[in-house]
């Protein structure tokens, strides 16, 4: 068993992963990605669980496919290679969509195609299926794409019960009550995130005090940036040309040398 953040859960298994996207590494409420269809489409709850839904799909069928491709595919052009199977994913469910869920289809409109280069779904096809065994990488897609419906669930239902006093389309707030209008148009989205992203600063605040590491919350990584290395940003810009002139060696190189300048300043 590995303590992942608290959870002892096996790591890489099915449980693990759809902990780790729905709770540990919710790409919403922790890393703060996938901010572009968050606040565009979260006009109500219905939205926001289609558009989370839509994302899941393609998000595990794609983790799935370049996870068994991941020793085929050609590091260096493994990024286009990626986008190539999304792509082809994000096509099929958006004729699904159009055949089966037309309204759905129209509520959420260019945001599906868009679906193509959200930093989720390229994000966990670059740091997680492209390392690791399908059934892992399937769960991975499948707790991310969960916990990014939750996510933009929640949000939706926020602006819908405020906005117009009413979730799922069900009327709950009193007959007196007189609907926020403002929270279902364009600024009721931003008054969602600055809600959201003080709500993150006051837990990750109380966490630091508590030693508790707080570094994931708003990171938009799933890497520690802080101590990555060559795992992250520095391994997708440099690894490529690592045998040819040691990039790596030498961006490494000019990281560690800064650090030391910055403490002799200091």
């Amino acid at each position: 068993m590995a303590n992942n953040g608290g959870s002892s859960y096996k790591s890489n298994s099915a449980t693990e992963r759809l902990y780790n996207g729905l709770v540990k590494e919710n790409p919403t409420f922790v890393l703060m990605l996938g901010m572009c269809p968050t606040l565009a489409v979260t006009t109500s709850a219905v939205n926001g669980l289609g558009m989370g839904l839509t994302t899941m799909v393609v998000l595990a069928l794609s983790n799935m496919i370049i996870s068994l491709l991941r020793n085929i595919i050609p590091d260096k052009v493994r990024i286009p290679a990626f986008i190539v199977v999304i792509a082809s994913f994000v096509t099929m469910v958006e004729l699904l969509l159009e055949g089966f869920l037309p309204a759905l289809y129209d509520a959420l409109g260019l945001y599906i195609p868009l679906i193509v280069v959200n930093c989720i779904i390229l994000g966990r096809a670059e740091s997680y299926a492209s390392k690791n065994p399908v059934i892992p990488s399937l769960f991975d897609g499948i707790g991310m794409g969960l916990g990014f419906s939750f996510a933009l669930t929640c949000i939706g239902a926020v602006r819908e019960l405020v906005g117009a006093g009413e979730i799922f389309g069900l009327h709950i707030m009193p007959d007196g009550y007189v609907p926020c209008a403002i929270f279902i148009m364009a600024p009721g989205a931003f008054f969602v995130l600055a809600g959201l992203t003080a709500l993150q600063n006051k837990i990750r605040i109380q966490g630091e005090k508590k030693g508790k590491d707080m570094s994931k919350i708003q990171s938009g990584c799933s890497e520690d940036c802080m101590n990555c290395g060559e795992k992250g940003c520095s391994h997708r810009f440099y690894g490529a040309s690592d045998g040819n002139g040691g990039e790596t060696g030498k961006s490494s190189g000019r990281q560690g040398q800064a650090g030391k300048d910055g403490k002799g300043r200091g």
